[in-house]
């Protein structure tokens, strides 16, 4: 496209923002975002984005709407600032988990934010690992949706476990972890859980065997740690050597970092679209940078190529 690459962030995920900044060679644009007094969100680009192809940089993780309003006011000012193109990147993209109704008198809140992003004036959206790929369709933009699988799998080749058995924590996690399955090579097993209540989770059943394997749970997200220490503690319980953990987004609610601390898990591993809480040095988890592969996505965007490379 025609116009300069400018990248602007929020207070989301700031040191990601430079990281890919970095990436890409140029900085980060200038621009205020804090409230005003009476706690209101308050934008100020300070920097001219006329006819500039413009990437804002906000996952909307905690405190979510906080964060999506920053989003929401950026793209605003920069469309009337004149700016040629907008695209949000939402490395994480809050509200995900609330993609349809599973009661009467419920919101479809992702559907929602995905029209407020649309009428704030954003021309596409580039994200990673949604919750429910369903949410691409929820746009009347075009998404463009970056997978961590690649980069995990990765890390998990190099470790050379012995005999890896990849474990879905749930049925609908089957697919990503069989795919997780196919690029290091090892079996699948599938843990059968239901939610009694929103954030708690209780296992049924087990699917595959795992019985003096190193088993790894692939999931999209880990949010209070309790479903993933319970998968733990039942694996072992079924004779794995080991466990590991991997997931796109640490979003460790509450007390997470402290359950996954006492969990049996050896490590579990991230990547950086949420930063890390305070206080979880104890807890074994590793950290992967999706920045190059956001740099990558953006700079193909900017020239206009086709972002399928990124998939394979």
């Amino acid at each position: 496209m025609e116009g300069r690459l400018q990248i602007f962030s929020g207070n989301a995920n700031r040191p990601l923002a430079k990281e890919i900044a970095s990436h890409l060679n140029i900085n980060l644009g200038r621009a205020m975002v804090g409230r005003f007094k009476n706690g209101e969100s308050r934008v100020k680009l300070e920097e001219n984005v006329r006819g500039s192809d413009v990437f804002v940089i906000q996952p909307t993780c905690t405190p979510v709407n906080e964060h999506l309003m920053e989003l929401l006011l950026l793209i605003d000012a920069l469309r009337r600032a004149s700016a040629a193109r907008v695209t949000a990147v939402m490395p994480y993209y809050g509200y995900a988990k609330q993609e349809k109704k599973t009661t009467g008198r419920e919101p479809i809140s992702a559907k929602l934010v995905a029209n407020l992003i649309r009428t704030a004036g954003a021309h596409r959206v580039l994200t990673m690992d949604l919750h429910a790929p369903a949410i691409e369709g929820f746009f009347d933009i075009p998404v463009d949706h970056l997978q961590a699988g690649p980069l995990l799998a990765e890390y998990i080749r190099d470790l050379n476990l012995p005999k890896p058995v990849v474990v879905s924590p749930d049925a609908g996690g089957v697919g990503r972890a069989n795919s997780f399955r196919e690029r290091i090579g090892a079996a699948l097993a599938i843990i059968a859980k239901q939610r009694p209540q929103p954030d708690v989770a209780e296992v049924l059943e087990m699917v595959g065997d795992v019985e003096g394997r190193t088993a790894i749970i692939v999931d999209d997200m880990i949010s209070t740690g309790g479903t993933l220490a319970e998968a733990a503690r039942s694996l072992k319980e079924r004779g794995a050597l080991a466990v590991h953990a991997c997931a796109t987004h640490g979003i460790f609610a509450g007390d997470a970092t402290s359950i996954i601390e006492k969990s049996m898990l050896v490590e579990t591993i991230v990547t950086n679209t949420i930063p890390l809480p305070p206080n979880c040095e104890g807890a074994r988890i590793r950290v992967m940078s999706v920045a190059p592969l956001f740099a990558e996505a953006i700079m193909r965007i900017h020239k206009d190529l086709s972002l399928s490379a990124l998939f394979s």
